[in-house]
């Protein structure tokens, strides 16, 4: 699958009037197309030059990006098309660290939230966390390291000069506005910055959707979290799974099936848990209108779930949903294609890079794609046993376009390792790395496939040192 944009565009100036009430009025703007299509009139956009590095999607990998290379001395943007930092962990209130035991950003973020008493669970991995005080944490650090943070921004286009990505435009409130920098970073989960210059890329399995299903999370309060421990997940270095079980029995005895066959209860906080029982299968990340009805139907389920809780009285009395999120959690996007491609072989050798920029060691997890499947076995990982694995800074650096990195689930990789890579500890330290080539790309005005990857290890090393010396109030 590709896509192909000009590398120049024209554009008109809109012409407006001003009436005596001070109104602004669009002049005729009108234009001849052939029936059932619409010529959208151009227009001149001013441009800003004001960064060294753009970074699209302030998820776990963007903001990573956005703030390594701002404490490694760069001019950064970073947008993003909601209203807070963090993507999944916030946005879609993921609520649970997974493969996280990573050193760097991953270590400095667990340390702020314990500090906060905002963590749950020993060790590293299979941490629960408050989504308030993440949120509140990610724009600190972004603060302090001088980020040029825009919420409710989202990138609509994106143009080359010759082979190499020069502008991108974005839509906001403000507008259509242009950007240029040196080098962009695409961390949009679902390569939309990569699809936009150019890139081939590939979406779900075998070169098509159905995609991994999508899941709706929701916060919880309950009357007595102690009342329901047998009921919980448990956290950090406690691995017991017994109390996913007895929830999905209490859910039959409440007289749910939820759509996904394994779901659980974190602890979160005092009296707040997480609930994941929710799947939407076979929804294309990126049709809106998929998208669409199937946040409708997932919010639905899970309020038709809590109050069939709260119907059993006794300890789930009073049960209440206090947040759905405003972006359902994505597992499946886009993958832009790099000068690596992850396969599934990488896995089962355990593959080592001379350019490593992780070892991952989450297991290959693909969720039931169709209900039907759900319903035999909630997920697999298709045969494939993953060893700890490296994913090399070629993964992470675009074919087709130069000037372009990707970091987070939309690397560069086929279905089966995607299912594995696409955790969010190994997101963080993607976009350590991304952002680090990205600000030695800018600073030595050679491409990202041409900075010396011991270069690059020594400027993360020196990132890692102002994050271990970062003390928020």
């Amino acid at each position: 699958m590709s896509h192909h944009i000009p590398t120049r565009r024209s554009f008109l100036t809109a012409a407006v009037t001003t009436t005596s009430a001070g109104w602004l009025l669009a002049s005729d703007q009108s234009v001849v197309a052939n029936p059932g299509e619409f010529v959208e009139p151009a227009r001149t956009l001013p441009v800003q030059r004001d960064a060294d590095v753009i970074v699209c999607g302030a998820g776990p990998a963007g903001v990573t990006a956005a703030i390594t290379a701002a404490r490694l001395g760069a001019r950064v943007r970073l947008f993003e098309a909601h209203g807070s930092l963090g993507g999944v962990w916030t946005s879609s209130l993921l609520g649970y660290l997974l493969d996280f035991d990573k050193p760097g950003f991953n270590v400095e973020l667990v340390r702020h939230l314990r500090q906060r008493g905002a963590i749950r669970g020993e060790g590293m991995n299979g941490l629960t966390y408050h989504p308030e005080e993440m949120k509140l944490i990610l724009e600190e650090l972004c603060t302090r390291a001088n980020v040029h943070l825009q919420l409710h921004t989202r990138v609509t286009a994106a143009y080359r000069e010759g082979n190499r990505l020069s502008t991108i435009i974005t839509e906001s409130k403000s507008g259509r506005e242009a950007w240029q920098a040196p080098v962009f970073v695409d961390t949009t989960g679902d390569g939309d910055l990569g699809a936009q210059a150019g890139c081939e890329f590939e979406i779900g399995r075998d070169q098509a959707c159905p995609c991994q299903p999508m899941t709706m999370y929701a916060l919880l309060v309950v009357r007595n979290l102690a009342e329901i421990a047998t009921y919980l997940h448990g956290v950090g270095n406690d691995g017991q799974h017994v109390g996913p079980k007895a929830f999905q029995e209490l859910l039959k005895s409440a007289g749910v099936q939820p759509s996904y066959g394994k779901a659980s209860l974190f602890p979160i906080s005092g009296q707040l848990v997480l609930l994941m029982a929710n799947h939407e299968y076979g929804i294309n990340a990126t049709n809106a209108a998929q998208v669409t009805t199937a946040t409708l139907h997932a919010r639905a389920e899970l309020h038709q779930i809590v109050k069939a809780l709260a119907k059993l009285g006794g300890p789930w009395q009073g049960t209440e949903i206090v947040a759905t999120p405003e972006q359902i959690g994505i597992r499946d996007g886009r993958r832009i294609r790099g000068r690596y491609i992850m396969t599934a072989d990488d896995l089962i050798r355990g593959a080592t890079q001379d350019d490593a920029v992780v070892r991952a060691k989450f297991p290959v997890d693909i969720h039931a794609l169709t209900l039907e499947e759900n319903r035999k076995s909630a997920y697999s990982n298709a045969g494939v046993k993953a060893k700890p694995y490296d994913i090399p800074i070629r993964a992470l650096i675009a074919r087709d376009v130069d000037g372009l990195l990707m970091a987070g689930r939309c690397i560069s990789g086929d279905f089966i390792s995607h299912a594995s890579y696409r955790v969010t500890g190994n997101a963080v330290a993607m976009g350590e790395a991304a952002g680090t080539v990205a600000v030695l790309s800018a600073e030595t005005k050679q491409l990202p496939q041409d900075i010396p990857w011991s270069i690059t290890q020594a400027a993360i090393q020196k990132s890692r040192t102002i994050g271990e010396a970062t003390v928020l109030e």
